[in-house]
């Protein structure tokens, strides 16, 4: 357990990721209880906060302690909450489960989420895990030679593999009960450096991502291709990995800018809901 007054902060075997009780999330967090959050989230970038009962407004009204709310496109809010995102998934649906290849959120964004939160609502019996990946751990695990290498590359980043007219969700069928736009303006691209200096930490970390990096600038599509393929292969090596099995009445809190996931299924024929909020971010550099 770390030192912290306020909260119990207690690490993982991945020390990336800890878990944290002694807070009521529901409730209006004194300044000391919300410094000492930020600064357990700044050393574990995925904080699990087990036994919180929260709805809708109160993980709305949460979200605002890690600062101002994040634009989450192509997804439809919650009625009356225009900062949360049903993620649904009913026991006979057969579309394809949302987030279920590697990804940092939104990073098609010229100023992706630094954070988003997650609760577990309605969980299922089995499966339905999130699995993270430590960025920074990937990152300087590299040989300095790759590291070189890396310094200065610009990844190339769309929505289209996901929410393009060609895309993911363009070819649902009737079954998704999650509101999801599909539009042409997914097909735009930015352009982010593959290695992000966190504005908090300082650290280092690999930005890719298999979803939405599509390229590397200035280099060949077969190039970018190979290197791409080795980075994402590299960060979710075994040793980089957590997997994290919800129960009901849980919030994970992750970092985007250094941290990877993606959603499990294996709970085919039960229901599943969870509340998700994003945190604004800022532009990567590096």
């Amino acid at each position: 357990m770390t030192d912290f007054r306020h909260l119990e902060v207690r690490p993982t075997p991945q020390t990336f990721v800890a878990r944290v009780r002694g807070v009521d999330l529901s409730r209006p967090l004194e300044a000391a209880v919300s410094a000492e959050l930020l600064a357990a989230w700044a050393r574990h970038p995925v904080l699990v906060f087990p036994g919180q009962r929260l709805d809708p407004a109160a993980l709305q009204a949460f979200c605002g302690v890690l600062g101002p709310f994040g634009h989450d496109p192509y997804v439809e809010p919650m009625p009356g909450f225009e900062h949360v995102i049903e993620v649904r998934r009913e026991a006979d649906e057969t579309a394809p489960i949302f987030g279920s290849l590697w990804h940092s959120d939104w990073s098609f964004q010229a100023t992706p989420p630094s954070a988003t939160l997650l609760y577990g609502a309605q969980v299922p019996p089995l499966g339905g895990d999130t699995v993270f990946a430590d960025g920074y751990a990937a990152y300087e695990s590299l040989s300095p030679v790759m590291q070189e290498l890396l310094a200065g590359l610009r990844g190339v980043h769309s929505a289209a593999p996901s929410y393009g007219p060609r895309g993911l969700f363009a070819r649902d069928d009737e079954s998704r009960s999650m509101r999801i736009i599909v539009s042409p303006e997914a097909e735009n691209t930015e352009t982010h450096p593959i290695v992000r200096r966190h504005p908090v930490s300082g650290r280092r970390s690999l930005f890719v991502n298999h979803v939405y990096t599509i390229g590397v600038e200035g280099m060949r599509a077969d190039e970018s291709r190979a290197l791409l393929e080795f980075l994402f292969k590299h960060m979710t090596r075994p040793e980089f990995v957590h997997r994290h099995r919800w129960h009901a009445d849980t919030l994970v809190i992750w970092d985007n800018r250094c941290v990877v996931h993606y959603a499990d299924g294996g709970y085919e024929g039960h229901p599943r809901l969870m509340y998700r909020s994003t945190v604004a971010g800022e532009r990567p550099a590096a």
